[in-house]
Parts: structure tokens; C-alpha cells; sequence
């Protein structure tokens, strides 16, 4: 049986999506400012601790946990759960119920959040043996102290991610996606102060301490402009049949976000077991790998959700307009996404050089990370259109469907992830580093699954859609010869620094890409018709 859908007021939709696009370009400025600034002190951290030593491994597979509690309870299953309701009933004029049904979900999510704060310290031991039982002696030690430090954090940024909900239901996107600066800000800091003359574990869990203090003040930059924009979520409400609705939706979303979060445990898990610095080489990447998914896929899908769940009901009419929204969303989302994956396959080494390489980091941890770089570019364009697919179920007010297509993805990742990470490499003669590059892809074929699973059933819902064949190849063939003039100034070129060498490289492929695009009628290569500025 199909999920029922609430009736809301249809809004005019755009012709071509565009209504969203100026939101969209808030977010994605908000999110590129964190992002560089997150870069910023991930080169920081590296410079500290590297790849291959106990303390940045300790702090990648500690981070991993309480990130756990946030991604569950925060960015995936209460935006999913309480923005289509949220946003609905501001799209009615009703916006004294939706206070009310911010406030129930507000206190409701403190009470919650503490006590898996209260629950997720007292089991830390037990837990660093789930999630990392490579780990032994002194590793394992400091990996449980960073964790119990950083659990209160994490639940602070599951009350930033409340606020987001409230920030973005009122298109107040920068803010709450540029917040995030403050707590890299506070960790850079703590790191640049600290980092000289303190031994690497006493380091380690002074940047835990650090991490805390940055969530406590990015909630506190966003509570001022929620409170003023949403004065009524500050009094205790009434259990109303839009928060109950909430409720309803958040556990099944809640498992689905659980589903997803536990794929990136088992990479975990199976590096762990891998040479020492793998799981931190994982956490490199991933910060690299995930900017564009956060760019181009987070910021469209962050800015859809709110308009399609104000504009949804069950007339063919608003189906329409859902797929004009959808697809010119998913062309955007391609045209950025296609030579991010292309220039990491082809000058991930440059990439990673340039953003990470200093102090104990060296050049060899730069070709580490971009194996998994070159792995991760499988997936990356079919889990950055699987977040849009995806939001548009949420609103659509089902959570169901992409909880069963997470369930299949996370299988095929387990099971590829393993015969990829640690009996591959070991039957074909392998360095084991390699075992972190067979994570990413197999992760990547398991998204193009989730992808198919997710578009089929939503074309069966409301009618085709997706990216043409013709276009995606076009975007490919673009890049392709873009990363090959790229990889050809790396020949001629004398040594030179890491970051000129990707001035270099980089602006070229850019300027190569651009061109043949615009030469093979994409669209989306002249700003002036690319409706994400617009």
C-alpha cells in the first residue's frame, strides 16, 4: 500500500526549479565557507598527528561515535521527520501551530539526546570494541577517552541541527550551514596553541575539548535568530497531531539514517583491522570526497525539501511541477558532481597534497588518500543524487522506501567491503593500504543500486525522471579531457609546492571542462542560465 499524503496547498511550481535557486546558492555559500574553514582544520589536525600514528587514528574511529548519534538523530531523521511538517503548516499561514510543533519536538529531542549522551558514555568501552576491535593497548585507551569527551558535543549538534530545520523552513539558509565555522574555529585554535609543545596523546583529547566547546558555540550562534523567527518554541506545548505525526515519522526515519550510519561503521570496522593510520587516511578522504556531495547534493536537496513539502498534494498537477523541480535539480547536481568525481580519480594526489600536506603528513599520506579518493569517484555522483531522490520521498511524507533501498545498500557494502578491503588485495599481491580504496568503491557500486531502487520507485509514483544518458556523457567526456590536460601539466612542470602545483593543474581542467561544455550545449555552464545563481 502506497503512504498516504497529506493535503497542503499546491504552490505555482517553477518551470525549471529555479524558484529555489538563489536559496540554494545561500546554502551552498554557507556550506563552502564551512567547508573550506572544516578544510582548514583538517590540514591542521594533519599537520599534528598524520596518517600513521596511534593519536590520529584514536581521533578519526572516536569521532566516528558520537558523529553516529548526530547523523541519527540530527541531520538525517529529524530534518526528514519534522521539515515537511514544519514547513507545511508554515505554507498554510499557521504559523503559531508550527511553533507549537517546533517546541514539543524541541523538548522532546533534549530529553532524548541527554539521555543517549548519559547511556553512550557509560558504554564507550564497550562500544570502541564494536566499532574499531583492531584496536588494542594504548590506542584503545585513548581512543576511549577522546570518545567520552566528545559525546556531549555531539549532542549539542543535534539541537544545531533542530535550529537548521527551523533556520531553513524560513529560508534562512546561510546561517545555519556557515555555523559550523565557529566550531572549526575553536579547534584550530586549540590545535595551534596547544599543538607545538604537548605530546600527541595529551593533544588528542585536548582537541576533544575543543570539539565541545565549538558545538556549544555554534548552537549558540543559531538559538538568537530561531528564537526571533520562531518565538513561540520557547514555551512547553501540547502534543499536537502534527507533532504526533512527527513522532510517527521519526523512527522509521531514524532507522533508515541508522541503516545508512551503520555502512560507514563497517568501514570502519574493517579498517581497524587494516595498517596502522587506515582509518585516519579514511577520515581524510571523506573530508575531501564528501565537500562536493555537501556542495552541490546537501545544499539543492536542504533547499527542495521545504518548497516540494509545501507544494505536495495528491493531484497530478502538483506531480508535475514535483518533476520539472526534480529534474532540473538533478541536472545542477550532475553538472557540478561529474568532474568532481573525474578530477579525483585523475589529480586526486595534487588535490590531496595541496589541502593536506604539511608537518607529519607527508607525500606518501597524500597518495594514501587519494586511492580512496580515486575509490570513493564511483559513487559520488549516485550518492549525491540519491540525497535528492531521497527528499523527495520525505516529502512526500514517506520514510519507508528509502529505508528499504538503504537496507539493500548497506548489505551489498558490507559484504563487497570486506571481500574488497581485506581478501582481495591479499589475493592479488596488494599493498593491505589498498583495502581502504576497495571500501570506498564498493560503497560506490552499493550507491548506484540504492540510486536505480530509489528512481524506480519514485518514477512508478508520480512519473519519469532523472539526468539523460546524452547529457551525463557529454559531462564525462568534458571532464575526461579536462583531467587529461590537467595530468599533462604535471609532466612538464619542475617541482614546485603542493599548492601552486594544483594552481596549476587545476585551473586549467577548469577552463577545459567549461569550454567543451559550453561547445557540447550544456546549459548549465553559462552562469546567467544556471538557475542555482539565480
Amino acid at each position: 500500500m502506497e503512504p498516504s499524503v497529506t493535503r497542503v496547498p499546491t504552490t505555482k511550481p517553477d518551470a525549471a526549479g529555479g524558484g529555489t535557486g538563489r536559496a540554494a546558492a545561500f546554502v551552498a555559500t554557507g556550506i563552502l565557507v564551512s567547508r573550506l574553514v572544516g578544510l582548514v582544520r583538517q590540514r591542521v589536525i594533519s599537520h599534528y598527528f598524520g596518517l600513521s600514528t596511534d593519536a590520529a587514528d584514536a581521533w578519526a574511529a572516536g569521532f566516528r561515535i558520537p558523529n553516529l548519534l548526530q547523523n541519527l538523530f540530527g541531520e538525517g531523521a529529524l530534518s526528514a521527520s519534522f521539515v515537511p511538517v514544519y514547513a507545511g503548516l508554515r505554507s498554510q499561514q499557521r504559523s503559531r501551530d508550527a511553533d507549537a510543533v517546533a517546541a514539543v519536538v524541541g523538548w522532546w529531542l533534549v530529553l532524548l539526546v541527554s539521555a543517549s549522551v548519559a547511556i553512550g558514555v557509560w558504554l564507550t568501552p564497550w562500544a570502541i570494541g564494536l566499532i574499531a576491535p583492531g584496536f588494542s593497548g594504548e590506542k584503545r585507551a585513548l581512543t576511549i577517552a577522546v570518545v567520552r569527551v566528545l559525546f556531549p558535543g555531539a549532542g549539542l549538534l543535534v539541537m544545531s541541527a533542530w535550529c537548521l530545520g527551523i533556520l531553513n523552513s524560513h529560508r534562512r539558509f546561510f546561517l545555519s550551514y556557515a555555523s559550523p565555522v565557529a566550531w572549526s574555529v575553536v579547534m584550530i585554535a586549540a590545535m595551534l596553541w596547544y599543538g607545538p609543545s604537548t605530546e600527541l596523546p595529551r593533544l588528542v583529547v585536548i582537541l576533544a575539548w575543543a570539539s565541545v566547546a565549538g558545538t556549544l558555540l555554534q548552537l549558540m550562534v543559531q538559538l538568537p535568530l530561531v528564537f526571533r523567527l520562531a518565538p513561540g518554541v520557547r514555551a512547553r506545548r501540547p502534543v499536537s497531531v502534527e507533532a504526533k505525526q512527527v513522532m510517527r515519522n521519526f523512527l522509521p526515519t531514524l532507522l533508515s539514517r541508522g541503516v545508512v550510519q551503520f555502512s560507514a561503521y563497517i568501514d570502519t570496522v574493517i579498517a581497524s583491522w587494516l595498517p596502522l593510520g587506515a582509518v585516519a587516511a579514511l577520515t581524510n578522504a571523506q573530508t575531501l570526497y564528501t565537500l562536493p556531495v555537501s556542495l552541490f547534493g546537501i545544499s539543492i536537496a536542504a533547499v527542495e525539501l521545504p518548497a516540494m513539502s509545501a507544494q505536495i498534494s495528491d493531484d497530478n498537477a502538483a506531480f508535475d511541477g514535483l518533476r520539472l523541480r526534480l529534474n532540473a535539480s538533478l541536472r545542477r547536481i550532475a553538472f557540478f558532481v561529474v568532474p568532481s568525481a573525474v578530477a579525483f580519480v585523475a589529480l586526486g594526489d595534487v588535490i590531496a597534497a595541496a589541502l593536506l600536506q604539511t608537518g607529519r603528513f607527508g607525500p606518501s599520506d597524500a597518495v594514501w588518500v587519494w586511492k580512496i579518493l580515486a575509490g570513493s569517484s564511483i559513487g559520488l555522483l549516485a550518492s549525491t543524487l540519491g540525497r535528492l531522490y531521497a527528499s523527495t520521498f520525505f516529502a512526500l511524507r514517506d520514510t519507508r522506501s528509502p529505508l528499504r533501498f538503504a537496507v539493500v545498500r548497506v548489505v551489498l557494502t558490507s559484504l563487497c567491503g570486506y571481500l574488497c578491503a581485506i581478501p582481495l588485495p591479499r589475493a592479488l599481491g596488494l599493498d593491505p593500504a589498498w583495502g581502504t580504496a576497495g571500501l570506498t568503491a564498493s560503497a560506490g557500486l552499493a550507491g548506484w543500486v540504492e540510486l536505480l531502487l530509489l528512481r524506480r520507485a519514485l518514477n512508478a509514483r508520480i512519473g519519469p525522471t532523472g539526468v539523460s544518458v546524452g547529457y551525463v556523457s557529454r559531462l564525462w567526456v568534458a571532464a575526461a579531457v579536462g583531467a587529461a590536460t590537467g595530468r599533462a601539466v604535471t609532466l612538464v612542470l619542475p617541482a614546485v609546492p603542493p599548492v601552486v602545483l594544483a594552481v596549476a593543474v587545476l585551473g586549467p581542467y577548469g577552463v577545459v571542462f567549461l569550454g567543451l561544455a559550453v561547445a557540447f550545449g550544456v546549459t548549465e555552464s553559462v552562469p546567467r542560465q544556471l538557475h542555482f545563481w539565480r
